[in-house]
């Protein structure tokens, strides 16, 4: 009997120890169930209620990361900079920043030239990383690419270094010339031979000065605006006329040939300046008793018909190694010859900004000991006007040459040329 009383009473203990375990787990396996996994983490309800949308609509590449350095949230430019790779933050200077500032809370930031991605030629991408914490887990990284701000900034560096070294080479003339006169003054003869020299340097500081002028305009100013059908031999005569007094002192021919009555779509003024450059060009670059040749034609291209303008002289001609570089702000093939010339080094600048301004472009050919020809090619005027509005803006141009298409010299293709003393 207390044999049974005994079996029975451990059954009943045993009974409600394994109750208890049941209960135990049951709780357990529960709380378990409702715990945070690692993979909920990482997913897009973790992160504080707006800043989803927040991120969605900023300009930088964000990149959102977790206590294990995972990526919870990037944004599609942070993957295209190539800052986020098989879902971790490949740049280990930016990890190194989130890992410390996750463990002080402090805001971090730092600039970086970063590897660009697809390139073999090792070229930088300049970024701004700044990392702040996001709550009491997670640490926001956003990077701005300050690459094509760089880019700016040195070709307006470049710039202002060489508009001061062309302003004070003229400026420190005159000063000179000035004092010469001043220690001269008893000597009428030296005074009139300053004062000569003076009004060339004052003459090619106005020059400088106003052609600046007009490349700041030509590229800020929209010439569609106040767009109308321009006559190309109107265009060619006003060419013609600005460098008459220089093509008969140097007793230089000038030729003009090629189909009439042709029209283009444009400022009519900047158009003017540009061919009236290439012109002052062909002519001072020229030697004595030469031609120079102007011929106007119409050519089919893929965007519609266009008009060609080539400028052809018979000079000594441009190396290969020049002829990348013609276009570029203050460049000059020859420098002695240009300074002698009165050249500031920007019109073939100015030139290349209205081609593309309008819609078109300038190309040179050039061979050594056999002259250049300067082609300027603009839509006609019916289909540049139908197009206007998709012209390129000329402050997205950058300093680079503009391409040098081989092209034959117009005066092959001169019918019965007009000889203009």
């Amino acid at each position: 009997m207390d044999v049974n009383a005994a079996v029975a009473a451990a059954a009943a203990i045993a009974g409600v120890l394994t109750g208890v375990i049941a209960m135990l787990a049951f709780r357990w396996s529960e709380r378990e169930q409702k715990r945070p996994t690692r993979t909920s983490l990482h997913t897009d309800p973790v992160l504080p209620p707006g800043v989803d949308t927040v991120l969605s609509v900023l300009r930088s590449s964000a990149v959102v990361l977790d206590e294990a350095d995972t990526v919870v949230k990037a944004s599609s430019a942070a993957y295209a900079l190539g800052l986020v790779r098989g879902g971790r933050l490949s740049v280990e200077p930016m990890l190194q920043m989130a890992r410390d500032t996750r463990r002080d809370g402090e805001i971090r930031q730092v600039e970086l030239d970063l590897p660009r991605r697809g390139t073999g030629r090792g070229e930088a991408l300049a970024v701004s990383a700044r990392v702040a914490p996001l709550g009491s887990r997670l640490v926001l990284l956003l990077v701005e690419d300050l690459t094509e701000a760089r880019r700016i900034e040195a070709v307006r560096r470049d710039f202002v270094a060489n508009v001061s070294h062309e302003l004070k080479t003229p400026v420190g003339a005159l000063s000179l010339l000035s004092e010469a006169v001043m220690d001269a003054s008893d000597d009428p003869e030296a005074v009139e031979r300053f004062a000569g020299r003076m009004q060339i340097e004052a003459t090619r500081l106005t020059n400088l000065v106003q052609e600046l002028i007009d490349l700041s305009r030509v590229q800020n100013d929209d010439p569609l605006e106040d767009a109308e059908p321009v006559r190309v031999d109107e265009l060619v005569a006003e060419a013609i006329d600005r460098c008459r007094h220089q093509a008969g002192t140097k007793q230089i021919t000038m030729a003009v040939g090629g189909t009439a009555d042709l029209h283009v779509w444009g400022n009519r003024g900047q158009l003017a300046a540009a061919l009236g450059n290439l012109v002052e060009n062909a002519v001072n670059y020229s030697p004595s008793r030469t031609r120079v040749g102007i011929a106007a034609r119409r050519v089919t291209a893929p965007g519609g018909e266009h008009i060609e303008i080539a400028v052809t002289d018979q000079g000594i001609g441009i190396s290969e190694k020049d002829k990348e570089r013609v276009f570029e702000r203050f460049y000059r093939v020859d420098p002695a010859r240009s300074r002698a010339t009165g050249g500031t080094g920007l019109g073939l600048a100015i030139v290349k900004h209205v081609a593309a301004s309008h819609g078109g472009e300038v190309t040179v050919w050039s061979s050594e000991g056999q002259g250049s020809t300067f082609t300027l090619r603009l839509p006609e005027a019916g289909a540049a006007r139908d197009r206007a509005h998709q012209h390129p803006d000329p402050d997205d141009l950058d300093d680079e040459a503009d391409r040098t298409t081989p092209q034959s010299s117009p005066y092959e293709s001169l019918p019965a040329p007009e000889v203009l003393p």
